[in-house]
This record gives structure tokens, sequence and C-alpha cells, in this order.
């Protein structure tokens, strides 16, 4: 028995220090993360036309002395849309509040999150196009009249009590801008869409970067990341971080075109920024179907892979490069895809 205890015991000890420090590792990514950053227009690169508006209606709205229009923001994952809600909140002079739309799951969490608000903050929902329906149409008197109507009790004894808000910003973000419902979107003073960075955008942000991380870098290697980067800063941002640790794995401080060379091979990355992912869907498509048009659904059970992941994550920058083609038939891989086979 006293055996059994001390192994149990043991065991106890082990799974805490485990849990322990996968939290310790989940807070030093999310600390990476929000340390590179910028936290001011000034520091922000790329996305010029969203930006120079924005600055515009930010200073109209400070004259005014009203909240900032709610604001929708499309595009892919990764090009800055946290980042610049962040930035919105500070030149109001706001709190920056962020949640999504899935982890918002009854009316009460909603309820519970835009009472808590201050004059000037900022709401950012994630994925708001994953909102359910009654959260949705909570956020609708929530963003024309700075109120929510409650429910409190039930049945015949059940009494509807209005709460008044402070004067907030509410700023969605979805990667898929034809899935919000119509009487949300047209509740959206401001709607925009980050484009993909050029690439002399991501070359100034993989040097930012490593300026920030601490390590030198040269133009050659600065280059070489920045095409790689799949046009995303979240992605350039990882890899400068991967790239450090191959520097100095070979006591090096300085990721140059020999490091760059070494990390991607290491890595499986190409010189376009693709991945061992990209290369087998481009080649699933060219040799399981022959590159005939095959449907999505096909594409999901062949893949292994949920719809979402595959439209959202894996398409976007191949139809980028022009590797791949969605037609009315289903999709199919360009020469250009092919010749990435070979």
């Amino acid at each position: 028995m006293a055996i059994t205890s001390s192994l149990e015991s043991t065991q106890k000890i082990t799974d805490n220090t485990k849990k322990i420090t996968e939290k310790k590792q989940q807070i030093t990514e999310k600390n990476f993360e929000i340390g590179l950053r910028p936290e001011s227009f000034s520091d922000f690169i790329g996305q010029e036309t969203l930006v120079n508006n924005l600055k515009v209606f930010i200073s109209g709205a400070k004259k005014r002395k009203e909240p900032l229009s709610h604001m929708l923001l499309s595009g892919p994952p990764g090009l800055g849309k946290t980042t610049l809600s962040g930035i919105i909140a500070y030149e109001m002079g706001g709190n920056l509040r962020i949640t999504s739309g899935p982890a918002l799951e009854k009316s009460g969490d909603l309820a519970a999150l835009l009472t808590s608000l201050k004059d000037n903050d900022i709401l950012f929902i994630d994925e708001i196009h994953r909102l359910k329906k009654p959260l949705e149409e909570m956020l609708y008197s929530a963003m024309e009249d700075f109120a929510i109507d409650l429910i409190v009790g039930k049945g015949a004894g059940a009494k509807s009590m209005r709460l008044s808000l402070p004067a907030f910003t509410l700023i969605g973000a979805t990667t898929k801008l034809g899935s919000i419902a119509g009487p949300l979107r047209d509740r959206f003073g401001n709607i925009a869409k980050f484009q993909f960075y050029e690439e002399n955008e991501m070359q100034q942000i993989v040097e930012r970067t490593a300026n920030i991380l601490k390590i030198d870098i040269d133009e050659n290697a600065s280059k070489k990341i920045s095409l790689a980067s799949r046009s995303t800063p979240r992605i350039s941002n990882r890899i400068v971080r991967q790239l450090r640790d191959f520097a100095h794995a070979e006591n090096q401080e300085i990721i140059c075109k020999n490091i760059c060379k070494t990390g991607f091979k290491a890595l499986g990355i190409d010189d376009l920024g693709l991945d061992e992912q990209d290369r087998e869907y481009l080649r699933l498509i060219v040799e399981t179907f022959q590159n005939n048009p095959v449907g999505i659904s096909t594409l999901c059970a062949a893949y292994a892979e949920e719809k979402e992941t595959i439209e959202e994550i894996i398409e976007p920058y191949l139809l980028q490069k022009g590797l791949l083609m969605r037609t009315p038939q289903g999709r199919i891989v360009t020469e250009a895809g092919r010749k990435i086979l070979l």
C-alpha cells in the first residue's frame, strides 16, 4: 500500500510539473507574440490605405469626443487585425478587450463582457462570423444604442430589463466576410479588408523582428525570409525566431544566407514558403486525381482535413501564387504548381 501511495504521489507531482511547464511555455509564446506587436501607427508596416483612413477616422472621433465607429476587418489570418485593434485602442485612450465568436457560448457571457467595458474601450471579437444567432442579435442594440435588453426570471414572472453600456467601439474580425449576416454587417460604420503584404514591406517586418530579438540579419537573409513568409507577418516572425535558434546552434550571432539554407531545409520550407503540407495538398490533386477538377468535399475526405482549414489556411497562398485554381467543376493545379512537385 505504501509503495502504491508513493507511486501515485510521484505521478501526481509529475503531472502537475508537466502542467506547470506547459502553462509556462504558453505564457512565453504569448509574451513573445505580444512583444513583437507594434504599439503605434509609426511602428506599423504595411496596409497603408487602411492605416491612413484610420488616422482620419480617429482624429475626427477625438475632436467630436465620440467613440470611433464600429469596424469590421476581413482578411486571412496573421495579417495584423488584432495588432491594429490594439493600436486603435491606444490612439483612442481606451483598453483593448479580446474575445472570439466560438468563446462566447451564452448571452450571459457577452452581457458580462459588454457591461465591464468603459468609455472608448475597444471590444475585439475574432471570428465574429462564428457568433451564435442570439448573441449576434444582442449586439444590434449594443452597437446602435449602447444598451442591451436582458430577460430576468422565467415564465409568467419574466421581465425585460435594459442596461446602459459605455460608449465603446466594436471591432469584428473575420476570414469570411460573406458569412456575416446582413443586419450585423450593416451596423458597422467602417468595413476594411486586409491585403497580403508586399515583398519590401515583408523585408522591413523581418528586419524589425530581428532587431527586437536582438540578433543581426544580413540583407540577403532578410530578403530570403520575406519571400518565404507567404506575405504574412505572423509567419515571418515565426521563421525569424526559428532561424535565430539555428544561428545560435552554430555559435553565430547573425542570420545569414547559409543559416537560412540550413534552417529552411530542416523545417521543410522552400524558397516560395511552401511547406510539406502545401506540397502534399498539390500532390494529392495531381497524383491521386490526375489533376482532374475535384470538389472540396472530396478533398476534405481524401486529405482528412476540415473544409475551413483547407479554404482559410492552405488554399489562399496557393491561389495567390498561381499554383492552384478554383473552377466551377473543382480544384486543379496549374502548370506552375505542377513544376513545384518535379
